[in-house]
């Protein structure tokens, strides 16, 4: 094996349009708010460990944290070659949703625990409809990337549970919280899939 072939594919820069004919527009569409999401989530706990990794009486709910990140790291690896191998222009919002992202994470995570679970719980429910749609729309047509959407899905919705299951819905302001996060996420996913 070279030191050429060992490397991970890089996707293409933001704003690029280096779509193949063989990707449709939709599903290209699919990956580029995809890869956006799943880059979002692992900011969103990396912003939440350097809060909750900071205390030994958040130790328990930095080590859930990082759990969760662990497998949406995989997912954005997964993503990343998905846009790399298939030529698909990532969104041009990437710097604002990083940005975005991580404040999100460490301002619920400053918030408390319970903050930081809302926030997970708000963002994997619309992940989780999101996902849903995305497997409707993708039976039968691709194959692999339905495979995949399958698969994290379940692992976002494992992710959604532990959040419920830590005291997501006891956090101050839980209503308005969850809300806000949700719109934010969906328009998220909007933007994405366009821009």
């Amino acid at each position: 094996m070279t030191a050429s072939s060992s490397r991970r594919p890089v996707p293409p820069r933001p704003g690029r349009h280096l779509r193949p004919n063989h990707t449709p527009a939709d599903i290209a569409a699919m990956i580029r708010v995809d890869h956006a999401g799943e880059t979002a989530a692992v900011r969103i706990y990396r912003g939440q460990l350097a809060v909750l990794g900071a205390s030994p009486a958040t130790a328990r709910a930095a080590e859930l944290v990082r759990h969760m990140k662990a497998q949406e790291d995989a997912h954005l690896e997964t993503f990343e070659r998905l846009v790399a191998e298939r030529g698909v222009r990532p969104t041009a919002l990437a710097p604002v949703w990083d940005v975005a992202s991580y404040a999100l994470g460490a301002v619920t995570a400053l918030m408390g625990e319970k903050a930081a679970m809302a926030c997970t719980e708000a963002v994997e429910e619309v992940i989780d409809d999101h996902y849903a749609r995305q497997q409707t729309q993708l039976e039968g047509r691709d194959g692999e990337l339905e495979e995949v959407v399958a698969r994290f899905r379940a692992e976002e919705i494992e992710h959604r549970d532990t959040a419920r299951a830590e005291g997501a819905r006891e956090a101050a302001g839980y209503p308005v919280l969850s809300a806000v996060i949700k719109a934010g996420c969906r328009m998220a996913i909007r933007l994405s899939e366009k821009i």
